[in-house]
């Protein structure tokens, strides 16, 4: 099976909001990835329910919703409402992580956790049949346009083994500087999932962009 490839539309057009999302309908992308941040958790603010609730009008194609925002659970059950498939929480911002990963499911979504770069996969051992789809953060999370961390192909790896291990069904998704010149490598050390927004949304034409991301992973 070829990678998933989820578009974040924190690099597209807010102008043109409602194009960038036909856009991303029209190619081969699998997924929406939306990025929410709070500006407390990471240092930077993006958008929050109401844009969501106009992507989800326009979109028909899966919600992955990334949330970059401290005491995650408040919004479980509004972002179930706004039509979000998966909804991803912050391992570092969840002091109950089970208990959150229990209230995404009990309102129909599949449940993410995100890690930060400095956070190691071990820490998701107890969880990990639990969790839908880890992603992996590949820079540090807040700001589009950043350079990939090396180290995360060694983290995919961890990560890939212990899901093998444990038989579960996890999915492994990658956040960050994800390109051209990596994506094959990250597929080949286990990934499942890609994000990639600056270098779609950026690039000449985002469509052959992302049919180039979908034909590298196959």
């Amino acid at each position: 099976m070829s990678a998933l490839i989820a578009p974040s539309i924190l690099a597209a057009d807010f102008a043109n909001l409602q194009r960038d999302c036909e856009l991303v309908n029209n190619s081969e992308a699998d997924w929406f990835h939306l990025d929410v941040m709070d500006g407390v958790f990471v240092p930077n603010i993006s958008f929050g329910m109401p844009v969501i609730k106009a992507i989800a009008q326009h979109a028909n194609k899966t919600l992955d919703t990334h949330l970059m925002i401290v005491d995650p659970d408040r919004y479980i059950k509004t972002f179930a409402d706004l039509g979000v498939n998966v909804l991803t929480v912050h391992y570092e911002a969840c002091t109950h992580l089970h208990r959150t990963l229990q209230a995404i499911k009990a309102e129909g979504m599949q449940a993410g956790v995100a890690l930060n770069p400095h956070t190691n996969v071990s820490l998701l051992e107890d969880t990990l049949k639990d969790i839908d789809m880890v992603c992996i953060m590949s820079v540090n999370p807040g700001f589009g346009g950043q350079s990939f961390i090396e180290n995360t192909y060694s983290k995919v790896r961890s990560l890939k083994q212990m899901i093998t291990d444990q038989g579960a069904s996890t999915l492994i998704e990658i956040d960050g500087g994800v390109t051209n010149k990596n994506a094959a490598q990250l597929v080949e050390a286990g990934a499942d999932v890609l994000v990639a927004g600056s270098y779609v949304f950026r690039s000449e034409d985002p469509t052959s962009t992302i049919a180039g991301l979908k034909s590298i992973t196959a």
